[in-house]
């Protein structure tokens, strides 16, 4: 399995549809553990509306996953200078398709089935052959496909929940012989009870322990427990919930929060043809304890990427032989002595960086350094893409080739505008910084903060 493959669209394509050159609808739902996690007890949340709001146009990284031949559906128009600028970079768009009416707090999906005349539209597609291709299967993709007539290019739903949930991934692991941190499955109070009397133990030898709901994503549903109040709170509130609904099964791991030097994602494909392919392994980037983006190349030594290589190998073939098939993403941690620990968590949809293989390919040659991120910005009205590209000037890519900023959403600036149109708002802007040397790579990445700044669009430091 090579690291980087060539033509990562048409492969994949090939591995969930049949033929590198298979028409895709392409959706953008991201956060779909939310849909998969509906009906489950769950640990305290906080989140704001306006960060749902831009979550869910996230969708608009599928337009560059697609190619020429796709179709994509998205929430809102793309900004048109945005579009001239993708289309100068030399990038082929797919048909884009736009839901006739957004709310700001549904995803993709849920849009289009309240949409009274885009699924005949994609009824029309299915009778040309085209296949939906989600960020996940849900439900709710589902639906739609029995609305419309479509087919899945993937897995149905109950198996991506099954192999996307926490619990699966440490039975696999452990059936398996991957190495992973300490930690027990709790599928009822009681089991939650034995698992957090492991946890005290752990934390009378100084050990931090973690509680993780078996569907929580991007940062939510999981608690440090940091002390025996904390164990005994979750314990109580879990036992609580189970009691006022009556429903006794719950789902939920309890981890040791092992030391480590730095975070990977690596993704596999698995092919209907039960076939796996080694997509990539990115390291996490932070910056005060908060992720900041992936660096890539990984910049892994050998026995560390070898590895990450087996492990996807075994678990690709594992995933496989369940039936899965469809993009695998794997979040893993780098030990302090040279090792990995290649599972934390397996992801049965695609993942942030599966967005980026496309661009990479085309604009990270040989020899180049790259840095996918994005930038918080805080504005006070909408600002178009025509202006963002004027406060980044020459810091834009503008070429294969080139060094500077490949921008790979823009809706996501603007997003929590529509839920607070007369206040202040958070957005960000996400993109891929090339350069051709480490040292450069900083430097654009710092210049391109100071000028945001300096805009008065972001308050990052």
């Amino acid at each position: 399995m090579d690291e980087f493959l060539p033509g990562f669209t048409g492969r994949l394509k090939s591995a969930v549809a049949g033929a590198a050159g298979a028409p895709l609808v392409f959706l953008g739902n991201f956060e779909v553990e939310e849909v998969w996690a509906q009906g489950e007890h769950t640990l305290p949340r906080f989140s704001a509306a306006s960060g749902s709001a831009v979550v869910n146009r996230m969708d608009e990284f599928a337009l560059l996953l697609a190619g020429e031949g796709d179709h994509v559906v998205l929430k809102t128009a793309p900004d048109e200078a945005y579009l001239a600028y993708l289309r100068e970079l030399g990038l082929a768009l797919p048909t884009v398709h736009v839901v006739a009416e957004q709310d700001a707090q549904r995803n993709v999906t849920e849009d289009i089935l309240r949409d009274p005349a885009l699924p005949a539209v994609l009824t029309g597609l299915a009778g040309q052959g085209c296949r939906l291709f989600p960020h996940g299967v849900s439900v709710l993709e589902e639906e739609l496909c029995r609305r419309t007539g479509m087919e899945i290019a993937g897995s149905p739903a109950d198996l991506c929940r099954r192999v996307n949930s926490k619990i699966y991934s440490r039975r696999v692991a452990d059936e398996l012989g991957l190495r992973q941190p300490a930690g027990w499955v709790c599928e009822t109070v009681d089991e939650l009870g034995e698992a957090l009397g492991h946890a005290r133990k752990l934390l009378a030898q100084g050990r931090r322990t973690v509680v993780k709901e078996a569907f929580g994503v991007s940062g939510k549903g999981i608690v440090v427990l940091e002390n025996e109040r904390w164990m005994d709170r979750v314990h109580r509130m879990v036992g609580q919930k189970v009691a006022r609904s009556g429903e006794d099964r719950i789902a939920f791991t309890v981890e040791e929060w092992v030391p480590h030097q730095g975070d990977l994602n690596y993704q596999f494909t698995v092919g209907h043809d039960g076939a796996v392919h080694f997509d990539f392994v990115k390291r996490a980037v932070t910056e005060g304890g908060v992720h900041k983006g992936h660096r890539i190349p990984a910049a892994l030594g050998p026995s560390r990427l070898a590895a990450v290589r087996s492990a996807a190998e075994l678990l690709g073939k594992r995933l496989a032989a369940d039936g899965y098939a469809g993009v695998v993403g794997v979040d893993a941690l780098l030990d302090e002595a040279d090792g990995v620990w290649p599972v934390l968590e397996i992801n049965a949809r695609n993942n942030m960086s599966t967005y980026q293989v496309r661009l990479q390919e085309q604009f990270v040659g040989p020899g180049m350094t790259a840095l996918a991120r994005h930038y918080p910005v805080r504005l006070e009205r909408e600002l178009d893409f025509a202006g963002f590209r004027r406060i980044l000037g020459d810091a834009l890519l503008t070429a294969p080739g080139g060094s500077g900023l490949l921008v790979n959403n823009f809706a996501t600036v603007n997003a929590g505008g529509r839920v607070r149109p007369d206040e202040a708002y958070d957005g960000r802007l996400y993109g891929i910084v090339v350069a051709a040397s480490a040292a450069e790579l900083t430097a654009l990445d710092e210049d391109i903060t100071a000028r945001l700044v300096a805009e008065g669009v972001s308050h990052a430091r």
